[in-house]
């Protein structure tokens, strides 16, 4: 089975859209959906509840850890499949792209596919024009740092055997952040991955709760520590 980590703070407005949209582009594949309540102060929790009461493929489920690094650990723990793919409330993400990782991690013994947005092959729509300079400078920063090809490391689009990624959780990034926390550990552990082209389209509904001024030391906090757990493995592995 495939479990989808969604985690959704104020998202009442894409709830029917959510329904629809995995219903329909996964009806071939054995899922479930965990949607996370993240402390939302909207309606999303209650719709949610209503919205996804009687369809065995969907759990709701409250943080309890304010943060987005809490709703993706909540969401790991509660994860029943075989594999994990982390997926935004805003569905900006291709579902042929999740149809590919699936396919991949059922004919390969792969802990991870890594997609890409920023591969030959891959669409961008309605990316921040602002935004996308800083993801690109940032992510170029980090693959010279970590000395690896992988290009996309902040995207929360990606596909995990689920007892790697429990193996690994609980991760310490408690916002966006955790996003390049589980790939970097990925990399770094020396787990087995592959790097595919995926698309992305930017969202049409509800507002975007990413903030580049707000996350900028979290980010930096996130890279050196997994730089020092790098470094670490590599001396424990001398010894």
């Amino acid at each position: 089975m495939l479990s989808i980590i969604i985690p959704a703070r104020n998202e009442e407005d894409n709830l029917e859209d959510i329904l629809q949209y995995f219903e329909e582009g996964l009806r071939n594949v054995d899922f479930e959906v965990i949607l996370v309540n993240d402390f939302s102060d909207d309606k999303t929790l209650e719709k949610s509840q209503k919205i996804f009461e009687s369809n065995k493929n969907f759990k709701i489920v409250d943080n309890r850890v304010k943060g987005l690094g809490g709703a993706i650990n909540l969401g790991i723990k509660e994860s029943q499949g075989k594999k994990i793919s982390i997926m935004m409330a805003d569905l900006s993400d291709d579902i042929n792209d999740l149809i590919k990782y699936n396919k991949i991690m059922d004919e390969k013994n792969l802990d991870a596919v890594l997609g890409s947005r920023f591969l030959k092959g891959s669409q961008v729509r309605d990316y921040p024009f602002k935004k996308l300079i800083l993801n690109r400078i940032f992510n170029f920063f980090v693959g010279l740092i970590f000395m690896n090809k992988y290009n996309d490391y902040t995207n929360a689009f990606k596909i995990y055997k689920s007892e790697t990624l429990k193996s690994m959780s609980p991760f310490i990034s408690e916002s966006f952040n955790i996003f390049l926390e589980i790939p970097l550990k990925i990399i770094s552990r020396n787990y087995t991955y592959e790097i595919i082209n995926i698309n992305w389209f930017g969202r049409t509904k509800g507002k975007a709760k990413f903030k580049i001024n707000e996350l900028r030391s979290k980010y930096l906090f996130t890279l050196i520590y997994c730089f020092l757990e790098k470094n670490l493995l590599k001396v424990r592995k001398i010894k």
